[in-house]
């Protein structure tokens, strides 16, 4: 649920919230409602009655939004899109060469390839393959997802490859020789897992698996790292560190930086809180910052970014800043920051990236990216404004060489301005265009518009508008509402050909609501709705909703809402608490059982967020929870539940059980789909993305007539 996501009607309709029914007002939930789960057996994932169970609800679904000329040539014309050969190869440089993952219709499964700058400047380049894991797959009768690759600094020879089985987030561990092109025969190999893997030389990684019966966290992820040697036994790998089964999850890093070698051991207690440790000659010394607070380091320098004011000495630093000090300074006990950012009640810090000489702040600003560039000097670092993206648009630094250079990778994109990537060179290079994509749909037709609503506390909410030009405020259109609002996860600007081709093109309007528990303002936007105060981001939500209705935009008859995990829990939300404002809601890899989901997959790592039902927190977290909150007698939209079997982050149990529930209570238009691959993401190839893109945008389009 990480890489990087509450009503009021109009009074034009005459419904206020004191003329709600009980079952649709926010907190009507009694204090013990945890009634017998008649769904439990639902639970089992693979098991041969649940899965005869996914295959009915799957046919059913299938039958009546999968078939049909408008469902193909929704299906189709995604899958175009996403099997394009024109889409922009994104690299990122190890050495001499750069680095591409790329799934295409000849390669569903996708090839690793790489090549050099001279030759990625040309039209078409000719790419170095590396591995074919399509090929890879038919030569071991397995169906392998590429999760990526960890190389060794600074020859770039050798390779951990991480292979998922399903697309979910256990992988395969296996070493890969980027000389000869191979699997190394004696190399380093895991078994699946959720494994965290680095290199410290040629023959030694650091390693956090599963070791065996209490080796993992109550998160489900590693609780204990290890080093170890080539050519030794896994077993007689020496423990670095061996945390508490409560812990979120333990890794170890070594920085390979030539002149500023160490090593880093990271211990998260939750999502926001961890602990850092420097590893030196057999100790682990603190890096001694708060506990919510994130700390870096490059070479000489150290970075904290706070989450919450931090005093030191006389100063008092801001919640969202970024602080700069000597590395070596921090670790000897002296606390001489410079602040290179802090926010005010506009402005966020998106992200930071190193060049050799540079650092590049993206800064958002009201939800917009805002780029610059600072130079490390003695007492405030220089400061200057760098190129960025057009108007309404999201730039981003793609990719950099920290140790070598100060060349950078700019991605910029908009919601109707197709992707582009940028190369320049920080004082030498101007920024360039290397590469663009096409337009997959006609943009001309729409415009793009940003609003602000006053929540039910009166917090100013912003919200993204994609129109057609030709706009009727009549309350005619069909509109899609979109949002999270969790994990501190920003909502920016993005181009979709998909959804300018499944919703944009057939008249409709998108909406992105950039609701509190975000990251669009940093992080008192997210912690203002934690735990206690979750309903706020649902009330964001809604007064998008209703600002919209009340604009003349769309009207409840025409609204629809879609969110995915974090997001899925949000629609589950709008389902039970508002299901008046909307006529349609698409439900994806949600979140919806609040009471068990810490004790589902890997629900236990988020109760930083949402609180632990198994406590007191209970009292709170029932008035967020779908599962418990829905009634036989509540006049509920038509829902698309949509999950994947093989989602080993949130799993399919919760969707599972909420749309077996609401059938039982004989409901009506409660659709459930259920993938078998692809994880927490949309499908483990294109062709099964494109399948449940059209599902839902399909299901969504009939509803909204």
């Amino acid at each position: 649920m990480l890489r990087k996501t509450s009503i009021w009607l109009t009074l034009a309709l005459g419904v206020t919230l004191a003329g709600m029914t009980h079952a649709q007002t926010p907190g009507s939930v009694p204090a013990d409602a945890a009634p017998k789960d008649d769904f439990l057996w639902l639970e089992d994932i693979h098991g041969i009655r649940p899965m005869e169970w996914v295959k009915r609800q799957n046919a059913l679904t299938a039958d009546r939004f999968a078939t049909g000329g408008s469902f193909t040539q929704d299906r189709e014309r995604i899958l175009e899109v996403l099997d394009s050969d024109e889409h922009i190869p994104y690299v990122n440089r190890m050495g001499q060469y750069l680095y591409n993952f790329w799934r295409d219709k000849a390669h569903p499964r996708g090839v690793w390839r790489r090549v050099t700058l001279a030759e990625y400047r040309k039209t078409s380049p000719a790419w170095e393959v590396l591995l074919d894991i399509d090929a890879l797959n038919q030569a071991e009768g397995k169906r392998w997802v590429f999760k990526g690759a960890q190389c060794l600094k600074p020859a770039y020879e050798r390779c951990l490859l991480s292979l998922s089985p399903d697309g979910g987030d256990a992988v395969a561990v296996r070493e890969f020789d980027l000389v000869r092109k191979q699997f190394v025969g004696d190399g380093f190999v895991l078994p699946v897992a959720k494994t965290e893997v680095d290199w410290i030389d040629q023959d030694t990684i650091y390693v956090g698996t599963d070791f065996g019966p209490g080796s993992m966290t109550e998160s489900s992820y590693p609780r204990i790292v290890k080093v170890w040697k080539r050519g030794t036994p896994l077993t007689e790998a020496t423990i670095v560190y061996d945390g508490k089964p409560t812990d979120l999850a333990v890794s170890a890093h070594h920085d390979a930086t030539p002149g500023f070698e160490r090593d880093f051991v990271s211990v998260a207690k939750d999502f926001f809180h961890s602990e850092l440790f420097q590893r030196r000659d057999g100790k682990l010394l603190k890096v001694n910052v708060p506990d919510d607070a994130t700390a870096a380091a490059h070479r000489e320098w150290l970075l904290v970014e706070t989450r919450s004011p931090w005093t030191v000495g006389d100063t008092t630093y801001p919640s969202g800043a970024l602080l700069a000090t000597r590395f070596d300074d921090f670790m000897a006990g002296k606390r001489d920051f410079t602040t290179l950012f802090a926010p005010d009640a506009h402005t966020s810090l998106a992200s930071y990236s190193w060049t050799r000489h540079h650092l590049i702040l993206d800064v958002l600003d009201d939800v917009k990216s805002r780029l610059e560039v600072l130079t490390p000097q003695p007492g405030a670092w220089q400061r200057e404004p760098m190129a960025g993206a057009p108007e309404l648009s999201t730039a981003s630094v793609v990719d950099t060489d920290p140790d070598n250079s100060d060349e950078y990778w700019l991605g910029v994109t908009g919601f109707l301005t197709p992707s582009s990537l940028q190369y320049g060179v920080l004082g030498s290079t101007p920024v360039q265009t290397l590469k663009r994509e096409p337009a997959f749909f006609d943009a001309s037709k729409f415009t793009v518009s940003q609003h602000f609503v006053a929540s039910k506390d009166g917090t100013r909410v912003p919200y993204f508008q994609i129109a057609p030009k030709t706009l009727k405020l009549d309350g005619s259109n069909r509109t899609l509402l979109y949002g999270y609002g969790g994990f501190e996860v920003s909502l920016q600007p993005t181009y979709s050909g998909s959804i300018g081709r499944a919703w944009l093109e057939r008249g409709g309007v998108y909406v992105i609501a950039n609701i509190r528990g975000g990251g669009e303002y940093g992080p008192a936007w997210h912690q203002a709705a934690l735990k206690a105060n979750r309903l706020r981001a649902y009330e964001d939500f809604a007064a998008v909703a209703q600002d919209l209705i009340h604009r003349g935009v769309t009207s409840p008859k025409h609204l629809g809402a879609e969110g995915g995990s974090n997001g899925g829990l949000l629609m589950g939300n709008m389902l039970t608490l508002y299901p008046q404002l909307f006529s349609a809601i698409a439900c994806e890899v949600p979140l919806l059982d609040m009471k068990r989901y810490s004790h589902l997959s890997a629900g236990a790592s988020w109760m930083a967020e949402y609180g632990n039902p198994d406590t007191a927190d209970w009292n709170f977290i029932r008035h967020f929870s779908p599962y418990q909150n829905v009634h036989k007698d509540g006049r509920y939209p038509p829902v698309l539940f949509y999950t994947t079997t093989s989602d080993d982050r949130v799993g399919p149990v919760q969707a599972r059980k909420m749309a077996a529930k609401m059938q039982a209570m004989d409901l009506p238009d409660v659709w459930f789909y259920e993938n078998l691959e692809g994880g927490h993401g949309a499908g483990a190839d294109n062709k099964q993305s494109a399948y449940m893109h059209a599902l839902a945008y399909g299901f969504l389009w009939d509803q909204l007539q």
